[in-house]
């Protein structure tokens, strides 16, 4: 009979997750109830999980939530294809990603939330300032890993290629892009979070809509527990979005990847 390595079962997150899921509401139940935490400091799970059933059922949040969805997809899109863009372009030539890195550092190490306010001086309150900023958060690591994946080509594959007269399009088309995809998807992975942590702090600023602006929209009635919700919400809504990005992962990294030498 073979024997199956415990970190090889395919069973063991979906049985671990869940007892790890409710140890963690115990101690939160048990916190709160043996302290004594005041409700408008940290409620309990049940009134917590009542506002999110409760929230759901009238419809407040959908719109709300699908705002989100919208600004973080829209952003994460941009991001994808001007970030792979040019991970491909400095992947040409190592003398223009020296000349490219101080602004990209620059950049990079710009807080990001400095710029909501000049997105609303040029595009005015909307959806607008929540794509840009749900854009510049992922773009950095999709094009590090778009440059690292080119990079990571074999040279001896490259030389295989170029004597058989192959283009720059070809190559890329054919070798560096198949070899880049782990890495690429593995930029998405990252990015689709940083999409959404964009547009959720977008709508703490500048939104007139979205599960930021809901959220925020409930500090100054104390409504802790509906607020909580929306944390839960935003919660979900990431687990989804990063999901779909892990989908794509097992749809086309084993088909299109070649193995390596």
């Amino acid at each position: 009979m073979k024997k199956v390595r415990l970190r090889d079962a395919v069973w063991l997150p979906w049985l671990v997750t869940p007892c790890l899921l409710a140890a963690g509401l115990l101690a939160w139940h048990g916190f709160v109830t043996a302290r004594g935490v005041s409700p408008f400091i940290l409620p309990a799970p049940r009134p917590v999980l009542e506002e999110w059933v409760a929230l759901m059922l009238s419809g407040r949040a959908w719109s709300h939530t699908a705002m989100t969805f919208a600004g973080s997809v829209a952003g994460f899109l941009l991001a994808t294809v001007l970030g792979v863009a040019a991970g491909i372009l400095l992947s040409l030539s190592p003398t223009l990603e020296r000349l490219a890195k101080p602004f990209i550092v620059a950049f990079q190490v710009l807080p990001k939330v400095a710029l909501i306010p000049l997105f609303v001086v040029w595009m005015g309150f909307g959806l607008g300032p929540k794509i840009l900023t749900s854009a510049i958060l992922p773009f950095y690591p999709i094009m590090m890993n778009t440059l690292l994946g080119i990079r990571s080509v074999p040279e001896g594959l490259r030389d295989v290629m170029t004597s058989f007269d192959a283009s720059h399009f070809q190559l890329l088309r054919r070798l560096e892009l198949p070899y880049a995809l782990p890495f690429i998807v593995t930029g998405l992975e990252v990015g689709i979070v940083l999409a959404l942590v964009g547009t959720v702090v977008a709508e703490f600023i500048s939104g007139s809509s979205g599960l930021g602006y809901l959220l925020v929209s409930r500090i100054n009635s104390f409504e802790t527990a509906q607020m909580f919700a929306i944390v839960l919400q935003l919660c979900l809504l990431g687990l989804v979005l990063y999901a779909g990005v892990a989908g794509l992962r097992r749809l086309l990294v084993p088909r299109l990847t070649p193995s390596r030498p």
